[in-house]
């Protein structure tokens, strides 16, 4: 199994069909091979050797999809960097993975100075924009002409194949290593489970740097189907590219779809007939939000995945019948679904031992698909996976049939709008404002995010400090995404007798009365 795969397939199957439209821009599956050749000679020119790290700092693009294939095809290993996140979030990335090569967007020149700044072990840059590079800097486009093209490292199976970087629980973010085995193994999973099919025109609308549009990408490359890209999410951008190019397939999380029924572009008349799947993850659907968008797109299959980076990202499954008025009676939709074909679930006791059903403990989870460890951690790997099983960190329990219902979080760890946001990681921002002594970050319910970040602060004696004040402050260091979105002052935070901040109790006003802990 490599990443290149899917590709070569279509090339030797289907060159002259339609492989990719972004814009104007459209290319056939010859015309992609060959510039993705070209730009994997040009990385190798610029020093990228087997087992070397080259990051994208970029919104979506074609160009996002090249470099997917290309970064493999030349032997090298990628990085997708999170653009939401700050500078120097994304500088400990890059200069964490020494990563060497970093291949940037108009949207982010401005910040490369300061990156590099701040990641001394970047030594290339690549302006993938629209326009002429900035002086300094590599153009894309250029670079692609001027290249020859290079044969396929063919790297694969236990080979690494990316470092996909998300929240870590100390504050600092954690490179998850991920092989050619883990990625393609869940692409299949999905392709078995039913996730698209082998006609679809699929949408990229989520962030592709995030590993659910990535795995979306996996499964259209296997297919041979063909992919539309926007550069964001926008609700607009997405109804407009339904109607035009005859979308069929889509992957959103439930804040996006959200966003989506509530824009009034819904009600311009667009064209929806060819939109036959739509896939959501990063937490369950609301009854409301699915009845809505069951009357908006009538005849659609919704189905939902569960997983993490970590597992590349499949673990459960639930599939489109249980979304469906007569599905909806046995009772499942709140649930995860059950484990998808090539994975093991169980649920554990501390000592991971297996529950009884129906007994909330934490979700494990076993198969090809999981990770192959953090990058330069071997205390967390160690901790994370025990006997083959990653350990989700979240609490849940399976009922008799096999579901999976996700009910808490043992990690210290919020899902806003789909993004993990580690508390550390805010309580860390927080602690480096001179007014604040102490605070604690927790996740409360949230209509349109399903969590928002919360904190709650105590002040150093004579000190003192407005909730804006705190949020702006966090903004500077941080992504906008992880700061708070309410803060609450206290005179003192409650302690357990080891002296451990008891967020449970900070919890449980938000929480009262819901069967769930979690959004």
């Amino acid at each position: 199994m490599h990443l290149t795969q899917g590709l070569r397939r279509s090339l030797q199957l289907q060159p002259s069909a339609a492989a990719v439209c972004f814009g104007t821009r459209r290319r056939t599956f010859r015309e992609l091979g060959a510039r993705v050749a070209r730009l994997a000679g040009a990385l190798q020119a610029l020093g990228m050797k087997v087992g070397d790290r080259v990051a994208m700092l970029a919104l979506n693009s074609d160009r996002y999809l090249e470099y997917q294939l290309a970064v493999p095809w030349g032997g090298g290993v990628l990085n997708p960097c999170n653009t939401r996140w700050s500078p120097a979030e994304i500088a400990y990335s890059l200069q964490d993975s020494g990563t060497e090569i970093l291949i940037i967007d108009d949207g982010f020149t401005s910040v490369a100075p300061q990156i590099q700044h701040q990641a001394k072990v970047v030594r290339e840059v690549i302006h993938a924009g629209e326009g002429n590079a900035p002086a300094g800097l590599h153009g894309y486009e250029a670079l692609i002409e001027a290249s020859a093209p290079v044969e396929d490292a063919d790297r694969g199976g236990s080979d690494l194949a990316g470092v996909f970087y998300t929240g870590g629980t100390t504050g600092y973010p954690k490179g998850v290593m991920l092989s050619h085995t883990n990625l393609i193994a869940s692409a299949f999973m999905g392709l078995a489970q039913g996730l698209i099919a082998p006609d679809a025109v699929c949408l990229h609308a989520a962030p592709m740097f995030h590993l659910v549009d990535f795995a979306l990408a996996q499964m259209a490359w296997l297919n041979g189907s063909r992919h539309c890209v926007i550069p964001k999410f926008d609700a607009e951008a997405v109804l407009t590219c339904i109607a035009r190019e005859r979308v069929t397939d889509m992957l959103l999380v439930p804040t996006m779809l959200q966003m989506l029924i509530d824009h009034p572009a819904m009600q311009a008349g667009h064209d929806f007939s060819s939109l036959a799947r739509v896939t959501y993850a990063g937490s369950p659907i609301s009854e409301m939000l699915l009845d809505r968008l069951m009357v908006a797109f009538p005849g659609v299959a919704l189905t939902q995945g569960y997983g993490m980076t970590e597992t590349a990202p499949m673990g459960t499954f639930l599939p489109a019948w249980h979304h469906t008025a007569e599905g909806r009676k046995a009772g499942k939709v709140r649930s995860a679904g059950r484990a998808t074909y090539g994975t093991l679930v169980r649920i554990v006791n501390e000592s991971d031992a297996e529950l009884p059903r129906g007994t909330i403990g934490e979700i494990t989870v076993k198969g090809p698909n999981v990770m192959l460890g953090y990058w330069n951690k071997p205390t967390e790997t160690a901790a994370a996976l025990r006997n083959g099983w990653m350990h989700t960190g979240d609490a849940g329990y399976m009922d008799e049939e096999g579901f999976i219902f996700v009910v808490d979080r043992l990690k210290d760890m919020i899902v806003s709008g789909g993004e993990n946001v580690y508390s550390a990681e805010v309580e860390n921002a927080l602690a480096q404002h001179p007014a604040v002594a102490a605070s604690a970050v927790i996740g409360v319910p949230d209509d349109r995010w399903g969590e928002r970040v919360h904190a709650v602060i105590t002040c150093k004696p004579g000190a003192g400090a407005t909730a804006q004040e705190l949020i702006a402050h966090c903004k500077q260091l941080i992504a906008g995404y992880k700061c708070p979105r309410s803060v609450e002052f206290r005179e003192a935070l409650p302690l357990s007798g080891a002296g451990k901040v008891l967020k449970s109790e900070l919890r449980k006003p938000f929480w009262d009365g819901r069967t769930r802990q979690v959004s």
